[in-house]
């Protein structure tokens, strides 16, 4: 728990929990064959994700995940994207958990958990 609240990432397949509290998918693209109910959420913020340039430079491997980490912060400073990750802020100093969800298949090392240590919910 930090002073802005619980903040946690969990893959979008995962059956929502009941203490999830706010659910928010930050992939810029819908998860592949979830449907909208079964993805339970409140809402998606694609404006906050990485291009998609560093997307695929990325590749998600996880020797380049710091590098990663230090431009996609970088990207957080466009307009577009501050104000996304604002929101989020917003959203997690509301006094409820914060979920933030991805479609990645190792959530710990994607924009998700980059967003989760800037929203004070983890470190890394």
């Amino acid at each position: 728990m930090s002073a802005n609240g619980d903040v946690r990432v969990r893959r979008i397949y995962e059956e929502p929990a009941p203490d999830d509290g706010a659910r928010v998918l930050v992939d810029r693209l819908w998860p592949r064959g979830l449907t909208k109910a079964r993805a339970a959420l409140d809402e998606w913020c694609k404006q906050v994700a990485p291009s998609a340039e560093l997307r695929q430079w990325y590749g998600h491997d996880p020797e380049l995940f710091t590098e990663f980490g230090r431009r996609y912060r970088a990207e957080l400073e466009e307009p577009e994207r501050a104000a996304a990750l604002a929101h989020l802020r917003e959203l997690a100093g509301e006094g409820r958990p914060l979920t933030l969800l991805t479609a990645t298949k190792r959530p710990e090392i994607s924009e998700a958990e980059v967003l989760a240590g800037l929203l004070g919910g983890r470190t890394r």
